[in-house]
């Protein structure tokens, strides 16, 4: 069970890295990049940001190219807005949920169109 100061660093992290991300990356070349998730280290000097995006498969590509390479910088700027004693050390992981779900919710469309009575 998590501690409630532990819950809302977490949820602070999450709104303030996607923050940075929206003005820092453009949407462009990038797709639209958003954070689901973060995980949270017991000592919350670390963490797993769980990010979707959407577009093209070469704007995830490039979009989580750039994440990858920018993760110092946006490190940085969430610790200048974020006041803790250690700014976690940041690692980004492409969290694909959002489309496993439509994929889901697609084949489930194509049971109950073949099952029904035309």
């Amino acid at each position: 069970m998590q501690s409630l100061r532990h819950q809302r660093v977490r949820e602070l992290l999450k709104r303030e890295i996607g923050e940075v991300i929206r003005r820092e990356i453009p949407v462009g070349e990038s797709g639209l990049l958003t954070v689901n998730d973060v995980a949270l280290a017991g000592d919350l000097q670390s963490a797993a940001v769980y990010v979707g995006i959407v577009g093209t498969a070469e704007q995830q590509r490039k979009g989580f190219e750039l994440l990858r390479k920018e993760r110092l910088r946006i490190q940085g700027l969430v610790g200048r807005a974020v006041v803790l004693k250690y700014t976690p050390r940041l690692r980004f992981v492409r969290d694909d949920s959002v489309e496993r779900g439509n994929r889901v919710l697609r084949i489930m469309e194509e049971i109950e169109r073949s099952q029904s009575p035309s």
